[in-house]
């Protein structure tokens, strides 16, 4: 059985670089990573996919974007470059292809793990997982017949790998919005159901809206200063894309070209795909929200007397004639649909008492109610950057200093009660017998 001062849950970025702080503060750890560092980026994400944040923030401890295009946005490869460069530069302890399949306290304020090479303890664990880990496919789903193939945003790769025909996304958020995107440039027939989720403009008034967020301070106010507080941790991404060297995505504008829009899918009744009537109502509403975006921007242009140049206010270029609440995926010739709704949060193998009732756990900053135990690179752990590169250090070097503290008062109560008359007394009667 290996014992470590700390172990870390999860090679990706956020237990790298938990990594990074501990091992600048010479603390005994390790990380276990279940496949191979970079593996969601490199297995779970489409081709041409890329960031929609601006390479500037890309920000791991130590270690800021150190290409030459921090204006632009990395494509997959390169993200998957440069977290292998970030592990390469600094040398963690890691070991990959360790499953844990079981966290738990062993009953002396310690953790025990159970992995697939064997069993560890610690004096304290974080869990670096994440919060995206089962794709969330609805029950819905097995209404459809065989002859269509069912995937998940997850495993799309690109337009050629999926059967000839029409194509139906479920989901706006910014995988779906993409993967819609992409298909529709290759020509491919889609059929997109629009949910709730915002959009944000790319550019407005001479720069990029990342770089005017950044500058008002937006990407640094505390999930506990944040208007929405707990619930934006559970608010779908505003969608955006960084494909071209970063645009808008306009879902109308697809429409004028042919893309099917409709509102939330909600039944199949044979062949019939029922929708909810609500594609205008979230068609206008994610505008809305872009729109709010820009006047919050004029506002701090106003306030602070900054130069910059005027836009024309947005004008809608397509709406609905009328609501299509069906669809014959028969007659429309759908052979694929792409689930890509989310994922479900699974800490089911964590044996800890610190989750509520629907799996989330408890903290403050990543830190748990229970001494020992921390979470890193959740959505909004702390801010908005907490589970993307550009907040990761923040959240990390924190963690590191709580890790810190904890240990050293570890070790002064193990010093006070090796100097206690009860522990002398309990030694002279092991010696006597």
């Amino acid at each position: 059985m290996q014992h470590h001062d700390v172990i870390v849950v999860g090679g990706g970025q956020a237990g790298l670089s938990i990594s990074h702080c501990l091992k600048e503060r010479s603390i005994d750890h390790i990380v276990l990573e279940k496949n191979r560092v970079g593996h969601a980026w490199r297995n779970q994400r489409w081709d041409s996919f890329c960031l929609v944040t601006p390479n500037w923030q890309c920000q791991l401890p130590g270690f800021p974007y150190p290409g030459n295009d921090p204006e632009g946005f990395m494509g997959r490869d390169e993200i998957v470059q440069y977290i292998e460069a970030y592990v390469r530069e600094f040398q963690p302890p890691i070991q990959e292809q360790v499953t844990v399949h079981r966290v738990r306290q062993d009953g002396r304020s310690r953790f025990h793990l159970d992995t697939s090479i064997g069993d560890f303890t610690a004096n304290q664990v974080v869990i670096a997982t994440g919060g995206y880990h089962k794709p969330r496919i609805p029950a819905i789903a097995t209404r459809l017949p065989d002859t269509i193939t069912q995937i998940h945003s997850s495993q799309y790769k690109n337009p050629e790998s999926l059967l000839e025909g029409a194509v139906l996304v479920v989901g706006t958020g910014q995988s779906g919005c993409q993967i819609a995107e992409d298909l529709h440039l290759a020509g491919r027939q889609v059929h997109l159901c629009v949910g709730g989720a915002p959009r944000s403009p790319r550019r407005y008034r001479g720069k990029d809206v990342v770089d005017w967020l950044e500058q008002m301070g937006y990407y640094d106010i505390p999930i506990d200063k944040h208007p929405q507080k707990e619930k934006v941790r559970h608010k779908t991404n505003h969608y955006v894309t960084g494909r071209g060297g970063g645009r808008e995505i306009d879902l109308r504008h697809f429409a004028r070209e042919g893309m099917g829009l409709y509102g939330r899918l909600t039944n199949i009744r044979g062949p019939q795909l029922c929708f909810d009537g609500t594609l205008k109502q979230n068609l206008d509403a994610a505008d809305a929200v872009a729109e709010s975006i820009k006047r919050t921007i004029d506002g701090y242009i106003e306030k602070n007397q900054l130069e910059a140049p005027t836009e024309a206010s947005y004008v809608p270029v397509w709406e609905p004639e009328a609501e299509p609440l069906a669809l014959d995926y028969a007659a429309a010739n759908i052979t694929t649909v792409i689930w890509a709704i989310g994922y479900h949060t699974d800490f089911s193998w964590i044996d800890v008492p610190v989750f509520d009732g629907k799996g989330y756990p408890g903290h403050d900053r990543g830190v748990t109610p229970l001494p020992g135990l921390y979470f890193l690179g959740l959505p909004w752990l702390y801010t908005w950057g907490s589970g993307r590169f550009s907040g990761i250090a923040r959240d990390a070097q924190y963690l590191a200093d709580r890790i810190v503290v904890a240990r050293r008062q570890n070790q002064s109560s193990l010093s006070l009660l090796e100097r206690s008359p009860l522990l002398e007394v309990i030694n002279e009667m092991a010696l006597g017998s």
